[in-house]
């Protein structure tokens, strides 16, 4: 069988930073035996975090040597306790690049399908069968529509 771009391996995306980002994902969202949902380090959603990166990969390489920066070196190999203190004052001082790494993994997280049955909503991809969307307020278009065209015509 051929590979296509899609399913080519790709390197990873941190080289040494996996693990970093490994135990960034176990602290942001932690396995729940109460409500019986994984947390974000389990190993098909880790995976398909990696996966994922996509346009956030040079953000997501930043954001992850900054925690290591902020650590000294070695922030896998710490404590859990020492790696939250790190990550407090990390998500305090670099908010944009915390949020990086918050939006790379809530993406991943919360369209697994033990996550989304446990949230109570359908485990199936939204296409072919669609959602129902209430119909909302058309008028409120209505200044769009008077400004009209923006585009250049060719």
């Amino acid at each position: 069988m051929t590979q296509t771009m899609t399913d080519r391996a790709e390197p990873p995306p941190f080289e040494d930073n996996e693990k970093i980002l490994f135990a960034i994902v176990g602290h942001m969202i932690p396995a729940s035996a109460r409500h019986g949902v994984p947390g974000a380090d389990d190993p098909a959603i880790y995976a398909d975090i990696l996966r994922s990166v996509g346009r956030d990969r040079q953000a997501l390489a930043e954001a992850l040597a900054a925690v290591e920066t902020r650590a000294g070196a070695g922030f896998a190999a710490l404590s859990r306790e020492e790696q939250a203190t790190i990550l407090r004052e990390f998500r305090a001082d670099e908010p944009a690049l915390a949020g990086v790494i918050e939006a790379v993994t809530a993406r991943c997280y919360y369209r697994d399908d033990r996550v989304m049955a446990s949230i109570g909503i359908e485990v199936r991809p939204p296409f072919p069968e669609g959602y129902a969307v209430e119909e909302g307020d058309l008028s409120l278009l209505d200044p769009v529509r008077a400004r009209g065209p923006i585009w250049r015509a060719p």
